[in-house]
C-alpha cells in the first residue's frame, strides 16, 4: 500500500463517507411507516434520494434557485409522506431531519481521531450548516472545522465549494487531500488541483478505470496507515 506524501490538511466528505445514510434513511422510514415491510421502506428511501439528487442537480445546473438541504429534504419528507400516507405533521416534520441522525460506519470516529493528531482535519458536506452541526453531534464525528456548501450557495462537485475547503486550510491545494467514496466528488475535487483518495464504501460511487486518484482504500484504517507511515495500530506517535 502506497503512502501518500507531502499533506497539510485532509479534507473529508461526511454523507456516505463517513457515515452510512441509506441505513440511517431506513430507519427514518421505518419509524415513520412502522408496518412498513423492507420492500416498501428501500421504495421510499429510493424515493426520498432520487428527489434530493434531482434538485441538487437543478441548483447545479441553474434551472432552480439556491436551496439548502433543509428545505430540499422537506421537500423530500412531504413526497415520501404523500407515497406512504402520513398526514401527523410531527411525524413529517421529524422524517425532515432524518438527514440529521445518521449513523456512523464502524471505522469513521476512531479513524478521523487518529488523523487529528497528525493534521487539521476539515469535514466538506453538501448538508446544510445546521444539518451538519446536527449531524456531527449524532454521529460523534470531531473535526477541526465542518465546512458546509451552504456557505457558497452551491452544491459539489461546484469548484466553489472545493475552493471553499482550499481557502479554510490556507495551503496549496496540492497539500490537501480530499477523501471521500464518490469518484464525482474526487473528480471534482481533483480539477481544482487536490490530492485525491477513494475509500470504497458499500453505498458508495466507485472508480472508473480512467480515474486517476493518488489512492484507493478498502477502509478508513488503511487510509490512516497511509498517510501515518510507522504509527502503531493505535495511533500512537
Amino acid at each position: 500500500m502506497a503512502e501518500i506524501r507531502d499533506i497539510e490538511v485532509v479534507v473529508f466528505d461526511v454523507l456516505g463517507t463517513l457515515v452510512d445514510e441509506p441505513s440511517g434513511l431506513r430507519a427514518a422510514m421505518r419509524e415513520a411507516v412502522p408496518m412498513s415491510d423492507a420492500t416498501a421502506v428501500d421504495a421510499l428511501v429510493t424515493l426520498w434520494q432520487r428527489h434530493c439528487e434531482r434538485e441538487q442537480q437543478l441548483v447545479q445546473q441553474g434551472h432552480r434557485p439556491y436551496a439548502g438541504t433543509a428545505v430540499i429534504d422537506a421537500e423530500a419528507a412531504q413526497r415520501v409522506a404523500e407515497q406512504a400516507g402520513i398526514d401527523d405533521p410531527a411525524v413529517v416534520g421529524r422524517l425532515a431531519t432524518a438527514g440529521q441522525r445518521l449513523p456512523p460506519w464502524d471505522d469513521s470516529v476512531a479513524g478521523l481521531g487518529r488523523l487529528a493528531r497528525r493534521f487539521p482535519v476539515i469535514g466538506l458536506s453538501n448538508a446544510s450548516r445546521t444539518a451538519l452541526l446536527r449531524l456531527n453531534a449524532h454521529a460523534g464525528l470531531c473535526w477541526h472545522q465542518a465546512l458546509s456548501a451552504e456557505t457558497v450557495h452551491a452544491y459539489k462537485p461546484a469548484p466553489e465549494v472545493y475552493r471553499l475547503a482550499v481557502d479554510t486550510a490556507g495551503c496549496p491545494p496540492e497539500r490537501v487531500l480530499m477523501v471521500a467514496a464518490h469518484a464525482w466528488d474526487l473528480r471534482g475535487a481533483r480539477a481544482m488541483g487536490l490530492r485525491t483518495a477513494y475509500v470504497r464504501r458499500p453505498a458508495g460511487d466507485p472508480p472508473a478505470g480512467s480515474d486517476d486518484f493518488d489512492g484507493r482504500f478498502d477502509g478508513l484504517d488503511q487510509l490512516v496507515r497511509a498517510l501515518t507511515p510507522g504509527q502503531v495500530a493505535s495511533g500512537s506517535p
